[in-house]
């Protein structure tokens, strides 16, 4: 798979912005409007007084970050290993929050090593096997990423959302969080750990990638982990008033985040965030999103919209070239042609 990969080019990594759109103009105004007293944008130093008003926004959704002293020990444990053709699978798992609960995740390790390698976090979508998926053991062909990343070089961990895989049986009612969004965000902030402390791991190149819930939970993690340098979302966002027409209910169970209905009525003209804001806030970092010209889960329109709002954020870092989207001519999925600009945009960006 790798040789295939090698002969992308650039020109495969093309953003396609939708610039004669109202929305995204009346967007864009709107993300470099002075707010809250906060001033105009105008430059970078500007945004980053705007950055951290954009997290605090999403934590009055979310919930607090968990930002403890002394994180508690990962207690990382290897419950099995197997050699791949290509790489080291070990099943592990490792403690994020609580000593007495575990995340479980599949690691690949590849067998030939020089040198550290780039690392990415790949996050699954809605389904029952959670981790296995991405991991290349069940579910769906085109969403076997991990396993796939693996091939190409890549360190790559692929953990279990709370309430899948491993994890069913999770409550999100009997933890100490808002929502299970950032009961998410801080596992992942922690799986950056795990990843940080492997030997086999170039501490300064991590990635993430996540497609549907893993797309969104790639997103949301990254607002809040600088430490991920560059970030693939594949189905995973658009704006919330394009979202069902604006009905954000699918957002508002307690996997998600619950005050989006017990405290903004599920109307994103009261949700105090939206994604433009979200990918605002990674720049200069590098993103891609993946967007379906059909997914009728999350308009592209709205992602469109998105984009070319942000991107204006991403000029005032003379990074433009860091944000970037390709729209693939099918539904809610993430076919092969779009996966090899992913990886290759996970290659180049991980590798300086």
């Amino acid at each position: 798979m790798s040789k295939r990969f090698a002969s992308l080019t650039l020109l495969l990594l093309c953003f396609v912005i939708d610039a004669a759109a109202q929305d995204s103009s009346s967007l864009t105004l709107d993300l470099l409007a002075a707010r809250n007293g906060l001033p105009t944008i105008k430059t970078a130093g500007d945004w980053e007084a705007r950055k951290a008003h954009v997290l605090e926004k999403m934590q009055m959704v979310m919930g607090p970050l968990p930002k403890p002293e002394v994180p508690i020990p990962l207690g990382l444990e290897v419950l099995e290993r197997k050699q791949l053709p290509f790489a080291q699978r070990w099943k592990v798992r490792y403690h994020t929050d609580d000593a007495k609960f575990w995340v479980h995740a599949w690691l690949f390790l590849p067998s030939v090593q020089t040198k550290t390698s780039p690392a990415v976090l790949c996050l699954h979508q809605t389904t029952k096997i959670g981790k296995d998926e991405p991991a290349g053991l069940g579910g769906k062909n085109n969403l076997h990423y991990a396993y796939e990343l693996a091939e190409e070089g890549f360190v790559t961990l692929a953990p279990d959302y709370p309430s899948f895989g491993e994890s069913l049986d999770y409550n999100f009612d009997e933890d100490d969080y808002v929502s299970g969004t950032m009961k998410a965000i801080y596992d992942n902030t922690r799986a950056v750990d795990l990843l940080q402390s492997l030997p086999q791991v170039n501490k300064d190149q991590i990635g993430c990638i996540g497609h549907s819930l893993g797309g969104h939970n790639t997103m949301f993690t990254a607002a809040f982990e600088p430490r991920i340098k560059a970030m693939v979302s594949c189905c995973g966002f658009t704006r919330f008033h394009k979202y069902y027409g604006g009905n954000l209910k699918g957002w508002a169970s307690s996997r998600y985040m619950p005050r989006i209905s017990t405290v903004y009525d599920s109307n994103p003209d009261r949700v105090p965030f939206d994604f433009p804001e979200i990918i605002g806030a990674f720049a200069p970092r590098r993103f891609l999103t993946v967007s379906p010209l059909h997914d009728q889960n999350f308009d592209v329109s709205g992602v469109k919209d998105s984009m070319t709002a942000a991107a204006a954020v991403y000029g005032l870092f003379n990074a433009s070239d860091h944000l970037q989207a390709i729209y693939p001519d099918c539904e809610h999925d993430f076919p092969s042609d779009a996966r090899k600009v992913a990886y290759e945009f996970l290659r180049m960006s991980l590798s300086n």
